[in-house]
Order: structure tokens, then C-alpha cells, then sequence
């Protein structure tokens, strides 16, 4: 039985690429093209669309390192696919929305100003997250990250969705709560 050869590691990746060795976007796609896909489907829903974006994030990537260093590959390619998922999601709006993210987004909203930016909101929400309990974190994230239905994860976390409604409100209540402590306007 023939294994597959072992993946390199981010570092190794990432001096593929700064070495504009084209092996790095093969070992990038080995490594996370599943991941990134599977991301882009959850915004696109349409596997033509999302497989463009897969290919957009290799090219973005491919045009980002260098001078980018990033610390995470992983999360580096994962906000690139996510980025331009989203960007073309909103171009084919005019055509088709996707009903669940528009109502993600205006959910969070209530609680983040997405107008609004600043350099500590990633940071802050990170910690944000971190406090929550395993199963608030799965369906904060699983709503406002990948834009699932909120059926679909009350389903998976065998919650009725009125349930996971409540839910998804007093997280987005503490989460509101949580950033004005900490200076943030809303």
C-alpha cells in the first residue's frame, strides 16, 4: 500500500513561496484546500464560485508572500478565501443573495458596527470567544464565521432553533457588554 507523502510544514510553505518555488501553492492546496473550499461554499454555496475563490486565495497568497511573513498559514489562507467569498458573494447579489449571511451579519451588527474598525476588535473578540463554553462558541462561530443557518446548527448541537436563537441573542448581549467595558464604542 503506497502512503501519501507527508505534508511540510507552514514554515516550509511559507519558503516555498519566498523562494517563488510554485510547489508552495501545491503543498498550500495538499494542505488546506479542503478547509478553504469547504469555507468558501459555506458563503458562495455554489462549488463553480467557491472553486474560483480557492483559486483567487492561491493567487492572492502567492502575491502576499512575499513581504508577508505570516505567523498562521493557515489563518492567513483562511481570511483570504473567507475575504474574497464574501466580496464575491456581494457581486452576485444583484442576481442572488445568500439569505443566511445577510441575516448573520445583521445579527452581529447589533453588536459590532461592521462600518466600524479597529486594530484591538480582533484581539478583543478572540478573548471574547475564549471565555465562552465550548457549545456558545461552536454556535457563534458556526453562525457568524461560516454563516450556517441557525436550524442547521441547532441541529448539530441538538438544540431546538428557538433555542439556539436565545442563545445566539444573550452571546451577542454579553459580547456587546464586553466590548463597551473595554472602551469600545458601539
Amino acid at each position: 500500500m503506497k502512503h501519501a507523502p507527508p505534508f511540510c510544514s507552514d514554515t516550509e510553505i511559507v519558503e516555498l513561496y519566498f523562494a517563488r518555488n510554485e510547489q508552495a501553492i501545491r503543498e498550500t492546496d495538499a494542505k488546506y484546500g479542503k478547509l478553504c473550499l469547504q469555507i468558501s461554499m459555506d458563503i458562495v454555496n455554489s462549488q463553480p464560485d467557491a472553486e474560483e475563490c480557492l483559486n483567487d486565495t492561491y493567487l492572492k497568497t502567492w502575491n502576499s508572500i512575499p513581504p508577508t511573513r505570516p505567523a498562521s498559514l493557515c489563518a492567513f489562507v483562511c481570511r483570504i478565501v473567507r475575504n474574497l467569498s464574501l466580496n464575491r458573494l456581494r457581486d452576485m447579489r444583484a442576481a442572488k443573495r445568500n439569505r443566511e449571511l445577510t441575516l448573520s451579519l445583521q445579527e452581529l451588527e447589533s453588536c459590532i458596527p461592521l462600518s466600524e474598525s479597529s486594530s484591538q476588535l480582533p484581539d478583543l473578540l478572540n478573548d471574547f470567544l475564549a471565555s465562552l463554553n465550548k457549545e456558545d462558541r461552536a454556535l457563534f462561530v458556526g453562525r457568524y464565521w461560516y454563516a450556517r443557518p441557525v436550524q442547521d446548527l441547532a441541529a448539530r448541537l441538538d438544540l431546538t432553533s428557538n433555542a439556539a436563537s436565545i442563545r445566539l441573542h444573550r452571546i451577542r448581549e454579553k459580547l456587546r457588554a464586553y466590548l463597551t467595558e473595554r472602551g469600545y464604542r458601539l
